[in-house]
């Protein structure tokens, strides 16, 4: 038995969501403020029976809903609230447990569904208790000042005090057969009422599933702090207290306190033996890092609570008992990041005994939500992080399952899962708002078959830039030159776009329209920069004497040029001679997405631009960036101090501009173009100027990601709770 959806309506940023879960590990991945952490709080705002909603909890949509409500000529009835849905697969050896739950005897295997809303307890009364409350506004507003508005301004202003006496909790029972394939109710259909109030809908639920969370905040210490602090010895003493063999002593041992502290110290080492064989297949102590001990020093009556602490003991710190003992550290001088380690494996521990030590009422699905795992951690940890935690735990008994949710900002994290287990949150943006979120299921883009190109780019993207799924934007690159420029264009000519969460891919000419489907799937807007890559379309005789195409390498004003380029190719089919790409209009480098949604990629290449020498004037464009640049600064490159970026002509100043451009062409061919972008950057004097081309690009990826349009205030819109 296990989750295997869940759906979230009008729920902070989730205004209406379906999210499937992996049957072991699923991974929750996106930008910050993109709705993951409001995606693992509904469990525990549902199913712990001590948490509370606030007006905070509806999404932004519902505020709007509240504010505009007509008391006078609308229906209480259309009041917002929350719902979550979860479904459940059953296997044969669960299914007495959701007897109560099935919706007829007709079922035949589909998943349960269970509904718990928040909702208004009499919508009616609401109403009428809101007006009650407005009538005694207008009495007070005589006797303050205009700019003072008593309470309550609106609705929203009302539920903001009166929340929990208007609102309950419900629970309903789902037939999945009245709901269509995403999950949404068909018309008219009605749930069966099952119960209300917190504690019975809690209660329902919760003996099904047990939800643990290991919180990102996990505050560890790491020299003598005070404040918001834990050290591991304390956690490890809980452990103990909760899950372990208690230590029975005499008064022999009373009496003989070394002996004592020796006998305590051989049951502590065995009684943790178990937990930290576990730790050890994390990968923690490793070939170089101190091993873990526990030890104890001689108060018996509070034993780990206050006299024995975590003791590492030093690599090769080998011998009899007392050299054990001299060459140990107590955990204060270990680092933080596998402190960490430590103490997540001790929590999941925990969560895991208490579920099965729960008896005959232990629910049959464990969820472990897991927030934020790579604190502290190294790239390597990371990235075994989930599968070493997967293989820690005990195999659970038949009939019993554990799943578990992985939300991380860490690209390293998400290396050894295979992408099929992501779930992607991103900010939807089709209704011009940035309130709601998306998410984004990949097991859905990468299918069940081994498609090539999704092969190659989960491949790729494991390889160097999984931080795709955490940009708020992508730039994809022609080369090496252009990656390593774009960071220092951007610091200085587009400074705003430094506000934003940037990722560039070095993709190459022949591969950027590769990744179209996934960008557009996750609908990451994005900037594709790439080069004309000129050649010539005349055709010449081979052996055999038939005339075939000449690919070879040409100036951009070649008569009859064509480009090579495979991603312009791919875009661009109607227009493939360099003359048309020339001409083409900004707004038709925009790739719309054939689903309907916006244009969310545009591409960037040479155009032509003015250029001036000896006198002489033209419109042209380059080849590839490289060309472009000197065409752009053609005095500056030219000077003898500006040799070193390596586009000086030599005996420029005779040359017309026509025979200086077709001889940076030739230089460009041979340049090493890396050298050139490094001598750029190192290139003190700021007077050169970026090709038009990609200023182009990017202001319209500033016009993208920060529209020039009114910003609500911090109160109305959905935040992300306090982290």
């Amino acid at each position: 038995m296990h989750i295997k959806s869940f759906r979230v309506e009008n729920f902070r940023r989730l205004r209406s969501v379906r999210i499937d879960l992996d049957k072991e590990a699923t991974v929750f991945v996106g930008a910050n403020n993109s709705g993951k952490t409001s995606a693992t709080h509904v469990f525990q705002r549902f199913l712990d029976p001590k948490a509370r909603f606030q007006i905070y909890d509806f999404s932004a949509y519902c505020w709007e809903v509240f504010d505009s409500f007509d008391p006078v000529n609308e229906d209480p009835q259309v009041l917002p609230e929350i719902s979550f849905d979860i479904w459940l697969e059953v296997d044969d050896e669960n299914i007495h447990r959701v007897m109560d739950l099935m919706p007829g005897l007709d079922w035949d295997g589909e998943p349960i569904g269970v509904r718990m809303a928040y909702a208004p307890k009499d919508p009616r009364s609401l109403i009428q208790n809101y007006q009650e409350a407005r009538k005694d506004r207008k009495k007070s507003d005589e006797k303050v000042e205009a700019v003072y508005e008593p309470w309550p301004r609106s609705l929203t202003d009302y539920l903001s005090k009166r929340l929990l006496n208007e609102y309950e909790m419900q629970c309903y029972i789902l037939d999945s057969r009245e709901f269509d394939n995403d999950l949404l109710p068909k018309p008219g259909y009605e749930p069966h009422y099952l119960a209300t109030g917190s504690s019975s809908v809690s209660s329902i639920v919760s003996k099904l599933i047990r939800v643990d969370f290991l919180h990102a905040q996990r505050h560890l210490a790491d020299s003598e702090s005070h404040g918001r602090s834990e050290d591991l010895s304390r956690r490890l003493s809980r452990y103990y207290q909760r899950n372990l063999q208690k230590f029975e002593a005499g008064l022999d041992a009373l009496e003989a306190i070394a002996g004592s502290e020796s006998a305590l110290n051989q049951h502590l080492e065995q009684a943790f033996e178990s937990i930290l064989k576990s730790i050890d297949h994390l990968g923690y102590p490793g070939s170089v890092n101190p091993g873990l001990m526990v030890k104890a020093s001689f108060d018996i009556q509070n034993i780990l609570s206050t006299s024995a602490r975590v003791h590492y003991s030093l690599p090769g710190a080998s011998g009899n008992e007392s050299s054990r003992t001299s060459l140990a550290l107590p955990d204060l001088y270990n680092g933080l990041g596998y402190k960490n380690l430590i103490y997540m494996a001790v929590e999941i521990f925990d969560f895991h005994l208490a579920w099965e030590n729960t008896g005959d009422e232990r629910p049959p699905v464990h969820l472990i939500i897991i927030e934020e795992p790579e604190a502290h951690l190294h790239a390597q940890l990371q990235q075994i992080f989930i599968s070493r935690v997967i293989g820690m735990l005990p195999e659970a008994k038949s009939g019993f399952h554990t799943q578990m949710v992985v939300t991380t900002h860490s690209s390293h994290v998400l290396y050894e899962r295979n992408f099929r287990s992501i779930r992607y949150f991103c900010r939807e943006r089709r209704n011009n708002s940035s309130n709601f979120s998306d998410v984004k299921d990949l097991s859905i883009f990468y299918g069940g078959g081994e498609d090539p190109t999704r092969k190659f780019l989960q491949q790729y993207l494991k390889l160097t830039h999984c931080d795709l799924f955490f940009a708020d934007a992508a730039i994809l690159v022609e080369g090496n030159v252009e990656r390593l420029l774009l960071p220092l264009v951007i610091e200085q000519h587009i400074s705003e776009l430094k506000k934003c969460h940037l990722t560039i891919l070095e993709v190459g000419g022949a591969f950027a329209h590769v990744f179209q489907e996934l960008l557009e799937f996750l609908e990451i807007t994005t900037l594709v920069i790439t080069d004309l890559d000129s050649v010539s379309a005349s055709r010449e005789p081979n052996k055999e004497g038939k005339l075939e195409k000449n690919a070879k390498a040409c100036m951009t004003t070649e008569s009859g040029a064509v480009t090579s380029n495979e991603t312009l190719k791919h875009w661009f089919r109607e227009e493939t001679s360099i003359e048309e790409l020339l001409d083409l209009d900004d707004s038709r480098k925009i790739v719309h997405i054939e689903n309907g949604g916006s244009g969310k990629i545009r591409v960037a290449y040479q155009t032509r631009q003015s250029a001036v020498w000896n006198g002489e004037k033209a419109d042209l464009a380059g080849r590839t960036l490289e060309e472009a640049f000197a065409l752009e600064n053609l005095d500056w490159t030219q000077e003898q101090a500006k040799s070193s970026i390596g586009l000086q002509v030599r005996g420029s100043d005779k040359l017309s501009l026509q025979d200086l451009h077709k001889n940076i062409y030739e230089k460009v061919r041979n340049l090493d173009k890396t050298r050139f972008a490094l001598a750029l950057i190192a290139e003190q004097d700021k007077e050169w100027k970026p090709p038009q081309y990609i200023l182009d690009g990017l202001n319209w990826l500033s016009d993208q990601m920060l529209p020039a349009k009114e910003v609500p205030p911090p109160s109305s819109l959905d935040l992300e709770e306090p982290r």
